[in-house]
């Protein structure tokens, strides 16, 4: 045998060994799930309550259901977002076979006044695992104020168990196939949830689910990764149309219960009942939750790995439809710092917060999105805070006035036509005063540019957003900034296999 064939023999078998070292991570993971689990899904429905100084766990009700929808190769969560993190492991305790982060409705609540008070509050909640063979050890932890995890709650499971519960999911729903990209093990799977639609308003709701199906499939990073994405749509009609707006005295009877004024912040739109949110999204298989609410008030909310809100007649869809997205699937925080919110305290001073695109800026020598900085651009980077921050306050106080105008008529019982002034008058100011900010932004000599402006995260001081502008930002039609836009596509990645 020649010299060369000997030599091109050893370069093959070279490249052979390094593309099974490359394939061994999946491989071995794709050999767990075949080992420990089947394809199909185990709900965890638990309660999660207590105030700010105290919080705890108990069991609800086991569910064995449909096909897993999550990726079969990895198994283990790499991102270091989300205040909880469900565990699964084999029944001895020594292998750890399933994770994934997340946060909570209770998460938020903790961080209220009234938690501060001692005054404790219990919500329902849920999480999903690929369904076991045999007996598992599935634990609850939380991330301690100090970094470490302790373990909230821990159960051993037998899938033989006759209390696990195989009722078939929630009747009278209809589901819709909206996109379809690929194999559900291999692509994120999204389930619209439609919320607040009548019998009869059956015409509107899939002009709604095939809007917003649009808007995903037009916006960055999701444009070029369809293949990536399947989408759809499951609807259970309600009693009323549209959804509970306690501070302005309105109140429907819809089949997931949602509401304005989530933890005392007018525009925050959540849901506290989660059994029967999950009950109907079990008619397909799913990783990420939307609930599409049929209401034109501006309004949405999302929480990591939970389940994301919006309105579908706002003049903000576009906007409140992609944002809330970024918190729910890739944990991205919000990067605006003069709204009102609820909360007391949401990111400790001196400590660097687990979301991917805002920072503390405790090391500006090693800020967290390094790789992406805009070369010779300064950290921190000096930008037109005082001239913004002046215009947007002097905005946002007006736009509290005329909120709470707006829900002192309606509860009075005003006159309609003084009631839809207010909110007309409310709607225009809100595009006047965004565009003009967006025009503003767009002039600045940093707009573009990747470095650490400061005001993000619910902070005009001591926390740090990396681009000057960006969907997690500002309301407008605007591509996530390229921090954002990265975070997504490592998440996207993550459910392939």
């Amino acid at each position: 045998m020649s010299l060369f064939s000997i030599v091109s023999r050893l370069g093959l078998f070279l490249v052979f060994v390094q593309a099974t070292a490359l394939c061994a991570p999946a491989a071995a993971d794709r050999a767990t799930f075949d080992a420990y689990f089947l394809n199909e899904t185990l709900r965890v429905d638990f309660h999660h309550g207590g105030n700010s100084e105290k919080e705890d766990i108990s069991l609800d009700t086991l569910y064995r259901q449909g096909p897993w929808a999550g990726s079969r190769t990895n198994l283990l969560d790499p991102f270091l977002v989300g205040r909880y993190v469900v565990e699964v492991r084999d029944a001895a305790g020594d292998k750890l076979l399933f994770s994934k982060r997340f946060d909570t409705y209770f998460n938020e609540y903790r961080t209220t006044s009234a938690a501060a008070k001692g005054v404790s509050r219990v919500y329902h909640e849920s999480v999903l695992t690929p369904f076991p063979k045999e007996k598992i050890k599935l634990s609850i932890k939380v991330r301690t104020k100090e970094r470490s995890h302790k373990t909230l709650f821990e159960v051993e499971i037998d899938p033989k168990a006759y209390t696990i519960s195989q009722e078939a999911a929630a009747s009278g729903v209809k589901t819709y196939e909206l996109h379809h990209g690929g194999d559900s093990h291999s692509s994120v799977d999204i389930a619209i949830v439609a919320e607040g639609y009548k019998a009869d308003e059956e015409t509107k709701l899939k002009s709604d689910l095939d809007r917003f199906a649009k808007v995903f499939l037009s916006q960055e990073p999701f444009a070029s990764a369809k293949a990536r994405f399947n989408l759809r749509g499951v609807w259970k009609p309600s009693q009323d149309s549209g959804c509970d707006e306690p501070s302005r005295g309105v109140w429907k009877n819809t089949a997931l219960g949602t509401a304005f004024d989530a933890l005392g912040s007018e525009r925050y739109m959540l849901t506290e009942e989660n059994r029967a949110l999950r009950d109907i999204a079990a008619n397909v298989p799913y990783d990420a939750l939307y609930i599409m609410v049929n209401s034109p008030r501006y309004g949405g909310g999302g929480i990591y790995n939970l389940y994301c809100t919006f309105t579908t007649d706002n003049q903000w869809h576009a906007y409140v439809f992609v944002h809330e997205f970024g918190h729910t699937f890739a944990g991205l925080a919000d990067e605006y710092y003069t709204s009102s919110v609820a909360y007391n305290d949401f990111y400790p001073k001196g400590v660097e917060p687990d979301e991917p695109n805002i920072t503390a800026l405790l090391d500006p020598k090693k800020i967290k999105w390094a790789d992406l900085v805009t070369p010779g651009l300064a950290v921190p980077t000096p930008w037109e805070k005082e001239a913004f921050d002046e215009k947007d306050v002097a905005y946002q106080k007006v736009r509290e006035l005329i909120n709470s105008a707006i829900s002192a008529a309606m509860r009075s019982g005003a006159p309609a036509a003084e009631i839809e002034k207010l909110k007309a008058d409310s709607e225009r100011l809100s595009k006047e005063h965004a565009d003009k900010m967006n025009v503003e932004l767009a002039r600045s000599k940093f707009q573009g540019k990747v470095g650490a402006f400061e005001g993000a995260g619910y902070a005009s001081k001591g926390l740090y957003r990396s681009s000057l502008d960006c969907i997690m930002f500002g309301k407008g039609a605007k591509p996530f900034c390229p921090v954002c836009e990265q975070a997504i596509r490592k998440v996207i990645d993550h459910y392939g296999e």
